[in-house]
């Protein structure tokens, strides 16, 4: 573990709608790391016809109250990514080269390197 990146985790809820999560930084003696700014992140679950997919989004603020308020324009966000990287995903999934179940076709004989085109 790197000791000069660790961080306390509070877990926040209102065990309807989500999660925030607080990372304060903190020194290796476990004191708080005052030159660094705690991070806020929010959690959620988007339901899909394939089950359930979370998110994990930052939310930029200062405290607890700012990221309860950013909760929504975070989670947004999270979606909005989500989405497109799913989409990304499927593009590279469909221009891939499909190869039949059995297998590709043995080589000639002599192999490839005698192949003429």
């Amino acid at each position: 573990m790197d000791s000069n990146s660790l961080w306390r985790e509070e877990v926040f809820t209102d065990r309807k709608v989500g999660t925030i999560r607080r990372l304060t930084p903190i020194k290796a003696d476990g004191s708080t790391d005052l030159s660094r700014k705690a991070v806020y992140q929010g959690e959620a679950a988007l339901m899909t016809p394939a089950g359930q997919l979370p998110l994990t989004f930052d939310i930029p603020a200062d405290d607890l109250a700012g990221a309860v308020a950013g909760y929504g324009a975070g989670l947004e966000k999270g979606y909005r990514e989500a989405l497109e990287e799913l989409q990304r995903l499927r593009r590279e999934a469909s221009s891939q080269i499909v190869i039949p179940k059995g297998g590709l076709p043995p080589p000639p004989p002599g192999g490839l390197g005698k192949l003429k085109l």
